[in-house]
């Protein structure tokens, strides 16, 4: 089984931008969302991926993830995702020996910055930059399966 740990946090200034890689535009939509699992047919940059993530809260999920072609893609966000669109565009950036992924993001989210740390196991010690704010690991609002359903702009 596949398990992702990673934890969530708002970035609370442009602090992390010196250091970050260029960024990948990330176009995605949900074609299922039920209590148990979501399923997410993503564009990061020009590569497409289907996932399959559990719906439990917290820092340890569930996720399967698998490379589908890009035109078959570019249909099913076109044609077959329930809900809104989640676009944003995601920095690396390093921090002492971690990779923090910080999405920027677009359209009906737009203000909405949030930076993602994964982790080898749940009590991993790591550097928490300045620029990192309050932890939002646990609240579902932060979740990109909420934001195609609630857009951040209408909170």
């Amino acid at each position: 089984m596949a398990t992702e740990i990673e934890r969530k946090f708002l970035v609370i200034s442009d602090d992390w931008r010196a250091a970050a890689e260029p960024g990948v535009h990330f176009r995605q939509g949900y074609l299922a969302s039920t209590g148990r699992a979501s399923v997410r047919v993503r564009l990061e940059g020009q590569e497409a991926n289907l996932n399959i993530k559990s719906a439990t809260l917290g820092v340890r999920r569930s996720e399967f993830e698998y490379a589908i072609p890009l035109d078959d893609a570019n249909e099913m966000l076109d044609q077959l995702c329930t809900g809104g669109l989640v676009e944003k565009t995601r920095y690396r950036v390093p921090v002492d020996g971690h990779v923090w992924e910080v999405d920027v993001f677009e359209g009906v989210n737009a203000g909405l910055v949030v930076a993602e740390i994964e982790l080898n196991h749940e009590d991993e010690v790591f550097e928490r930059p300045t620029w990192a704010g309050a932890e939002v690991s646990d609240d579902p609002r932060y979740y990109n399966v909420y934001l195609a359903e609630h857009p951040y702009t209408n909170w």
